[in-house]
């Protein structure tokens, strides 16, 4: 049994594969977040786009969708919060990271997302991605301390202008 890209502790069959393939609708927003995740995963990017609301305005790059989605070696999907989306809600949201490596370097997709149920089917509505900390990997150097570079100068008169 082939595990489910999702991290969820079901098989691809009995978890995410029902909804990707249209056997299924997602029950609640959670289980529609997973199998989207899931999709990047499979390149299954109609039904990305097909689980989207879709606004007159609002174009999804399928191009752009699709090379992200085949350029990534997916890492993960770690689900840190949900609220409402159950099966008898008609709107939630779910605060999700999505682990992947492109070209090389690896990242963390962070993402508050929110969903919309429409004639009884969730669908992804819009997200809000949560900006990352930068850590500084070195000792802070003051104004007035000589520049790491080695020019001999004080930083604020080398590196730091």
């Amino acid at each position: 049994m082939k595990p489910c890209p999702c991290n969820s502790s079901f098989a691809y069959g009995e978890c995410c594969e029902p909804y990707i393939t249209g056997a299924r609708n997602a029950p609640t927003a959670e289980a529609l977040m997973r199998s989207r995740y899931t999709a990047y995963v499979e390149q299954a990017i109609d039904y990305i786009i097909d689980t989207c609301i879709h606004d007159d305005d609002d174009k999804i790059d399928f191009k752009q969708t699709k090379n992200w989605s085949e350029k990534s070696k997916w890492l993960g999907l770690t689900i840190l919060s949900t609220e409402k989306g159950g099966p008898d809600d008609t709107e939630g949201s779910v605060e999700f990271e999505a682990s992947y490596e492109m070209e090389g370097l690896k990242d963390t997709h962070h993402e508050n997302a929110r969903f919309k149920k429409k004639d009884g089917r969730w669908l992804y509505d819009e997200g809000t991605v949560v900006p990352k900390t930068m850590i500084r990997t070195g000792p802070k150097v003051g104004r007035n301390e000589p520049c790491p570079c080695g020019s001999g100068k004080k930083y604020k008169h080398c590196c730091g202008k």
